[in-house]
């Protein structure tokens, strides 16, 4: 897939015979864990399971990635067992497996024509989407339109450098969950990733809650939508489809 050199993707403004919902997916396009060139990258499932959710509702749906082109994928989660069932589903799905190596460069997005946005996990964007200006441009900007945005695990980290306009961290007063430190922890990513999330949320002012480790808990705080882990990964893209369709 090709794009024209200098084209505003989804720029063009909704008009009422043109109903399809339109998505923007923000990626993560890190591939090591800082410099111990540990593999990381997107958490599978959590792609997947909302990618089928809005996809089988009919959205369009837009892949984007700090470098654009193929997304790396965490190898833990690809080994996950057993396999969840959207990524068996993504794995037999060649239209799936296209959109994820062809993603569009974050530089070349113009948000103004999307519905939703919604960043997906892994530990990459611990990395890659923290301090990412054109991802933060993005979010401040979907906040300002009041459009639905989600996050999912470690997505969140792309919330951190968030502002308001008047300067207040973007998380500031507002309720959400992440993956949690306990779950960090029993991980072994508590040494590895830059920071822990968690902290990091409540440290900004975040009204940060979680469930069970491992268990299905998603937020919702008006158009702001977190899941915590995985497991949260189908609930939450069933949140997004609701706020979207409310």
């Amino acid at each position: 897939m090709s794009w024209p050199r200098g084209w505003p993707i989804a720029s063009r403004p909704h008009s009422p015979a043109d109903a399809a919902m339109r998505i923007l997916i923000v990626l993560t396009s890190q591939a090591v864990m800082g410099e111990t060139l540990r593999p990381t990258g997107l958490w599978i499932e959590e792609f997947a399971a909302p990618y089928f959710v809005l996809r089988d509702a009919g959205a369009e749906i837009t892949l984007a990635s700090p470098k654009g082109g193929a997304v790396p994928t965490d190898p833990t989660g690809d080994a996950w067992t057993p396999v969840p069932s959207s990524v068996a589903r993504f794995r037999s799905d060649p239209a799936a497996q296209a959109a994820l190596a062809e993603t569009i460069p974050l530089a070349r997005i113009d948000a103004t024509g999307f519905d939703a946005i919604f960043y997906p996990g892994g530990l990459g964007p611990m990395w890659d989407l923290v301090e990412n200006t054109r991802s933060i441009a993005l979010i401040e900007q979907a906040f300002s339109r009041k459009i639905p945005i989600a996050f999912i695990c470690h997505g969140q980290a792309a919330l951190t450098a968030a502002r308001m306009p008047d300067g207040r961290p973007l998380v500031a007063g507002r309720t959400l969950t992440a993956f949690s430190r306990v779950e960090d922890e029993a991980a072994g990513l508590a040494t590895l990733a830059p920071f822990i999330l968690e902290d990091r949320l409540r440290a900004l002012g975040a009204d940060y809650r979680c469930g069970p480790p491992h268990a299905p808990f998603v937020v919702r705080d008006g158009p702001l939508i977190t899941g915590q882990n995985p497991a949260s990964s189908q609930m939450l893209g069933e949140a997004l489809l609701a706020l979207l369709k409310a």
